[in-house]
């Protein structure tokens, strides 16, 4: 098994130390020759999605990607990553599109806005959550699964193969929510 980490800006590093901690193989997608490799799941990292919604059409990644995405490849993306799967985007435009929520950027305020709380996430448990300059999820349509809450705010969900933090979970030492990712893999 291999996992394909989206490593044009953000927080792809954090996401690689997780998953040796579990002994995952991963690799970096950085040009469009990397996705000749095989690959059992992707993950978009934290970082400026607007950004990164440029960087994947500059580097003609988009198309291959979302046509993976929608084809079944299980993709997980934090914050940033949340963004760009979202189909509606307040405060942005949508990227890939291919989970049936609404994304309110930057929900949390400026970097100052950000903060760390322990909360409870279906077939998780209780884990430590830690948001930087973070979305939201503002609503989920019929197809997508709510998975945590904060103070009354979606933080994160599950469409099938997809799963989506507004928190960063590779800032953390627990391990948990990459482990139920790799699982969505098998």
């Amino acid at each position: 098994m291999a996992i394909g980490i989206l490593a044009l800006q953000g927080a792809f590093a954090e996401h690689e130390t997780m998953l040796d901690r579990l002994g995952a193989a991963w690799f970096e997608i950085r040009q469009k020759r990397d996705l000749e490799k095989p690959l059992d799941g992707l993950i978009l990292p934290g970082g400026e999605s607007t950004v990164m919604g440029k960087l994947l059409r500059d580097l003609d990644l988009f198309e291959t990607l979302q046509e993976k995405i929608r084809a079944g490849l299980p993709v997980y993306g934090t914050c940033a990553g949340l963004i760009l799967l979202a189909d509606q985007v307040e405060g942005g435009i949508p990227c890939f599109a291919t989970m049936d929520l609404t994304a309110k950027r930057n929900a949390y305020g400026r970097q100052l806005g950000s903060f760390h709380t322990v909360a409870q996430m279906e077939g998780v448990g209780e884990i430590p959550m830690t948001f930087i300059r973070a979305p939201y999820i503002a609503a989920v349509g019929p197809k997508a699964q709510v998975l945590a809450e904060v103070d009354g705010h979606i933080v994160a969900a599950r469409q099938g193969n997809q799963l989506v933090t507004a928190f960063h979970p590779e800032l953390d030492e627990d391990t948990s929510v990459h482990q139920y990712f790799l699982d969505m893999t098998k």
